[in-house]
């Protein structure tokens, strides 16, 4: 009997060599006329935080709090031109992880990414790596624009667990027979969820974790090439695309990936 075997991949750190959320902020700015000082300054006060000792959801919050008003079709139309700018740099993708997927994929095995991003930068990832199902984290939107606030915890932590729990259990799947990859301690629940394990780059706490485990290491990403952005407003970004109203529905026509948060959140 054959049986099911699922690899869980997060994204940023390690299937590509940059953070999903504050590349898009920086690219959406750039493409609505705000200048750099604007990213600027919100990159700072989201890294004061964490350097001050704020737990990673809580500045996952507090990114998508900055959000708030933003039209959610825009900044979907944006991230699709901000992922086409990332491949153009040719250095998107880490190849040690990347390599890993399309391994998995070619010996049947299901994909799920599990990231603390969120759908507008996760769509076309996924779609360009043919995976399928993705759980992040879910802004929250009224009448097409974001909130800023979410309608779950943020897919952190143990939230990555749990929702590595459900794809198990949904397709019946042994966590014996299945593989997580990660690079940051923080994946360290989703790492511990399955039977196999392998750590991506040079988090020494996760590193300490993997040898006691005996899980396998692949390298760390180098640093991203700098990512081209819109030297002019982008008058194309007000196009109507799909918005995302619900973390159990298809996110547009285009794409097959479903964006899913656990249903305990």
């Amino acid at each position: 009997m054959n049986r099911t075997r699922v690899a869980f991949f997060d994204v940023d750190g390690t299937l590509t060599t940059s953070g999903s959320m504050f590349r898009l902020l920086a690219y959406y700015l750039a493409a609505m006329g705000r200048p750099p000082r604007v990213y600027e300054e919100r990159r700072r006060e989201l890294k004061a935080m964490a350097a001050i000792g704020c737990p990673r959801e809580a500045t996952n919050r507090a990114y998508f709090a900055g959000l708030q008003g933003v039209d959610a079709a825009v900044l979907d139309g944006v991230a699709d031109r901000w992922f086409a700018a990332e491949l153009s740099t040719g250095g998107y993708y880490h190849p040690p992880a990347l390599a890993a997927l399309r391994a998995h994929q070619e010996r049947g095995d299901h994909v799920v990414i599990v990231s603390g991003s969120f759908p507008a930068p996760l769509r076309p990832i996924a779609a360009d790596l043919g995976v399928e199902e993705v759980w992040c984290t879910q802004p929250e939107l009224a009448h097409g624009r974001y909130t800023g606030e979410l309608t779950g915890p943020p897919m952190i932590g143990a939230a990555k667990a749990e929702a590595v729990a459900h794809v198990l259990a949904r397709r019946g799947a042994e966590p014996a027979d299945c593989v997580a990859y990660g690079d940051h301690i923080s994946d360290l629940p989703m790492l511990k969820a399955v039977g196999s394990a392998v750590v991506v780059g040079g988090d020494e706490r996760l590193r300490t974790s993997a040898r006691v485990h005996g899980w396998p290491l692949l390298p760390g990403t180098l640093p991203p090439p700098e990512l081209p952005l819109p030297r002019t407003p982008d008058a194309s970004a007000s196009r109507t695309r799909p918005t995302f109203n619900s973390p159990y529905s298809s996110f547009a026509q285009s794409s097959t990936a479903r964006y899913e948060m656990p249903e305990t959140a």
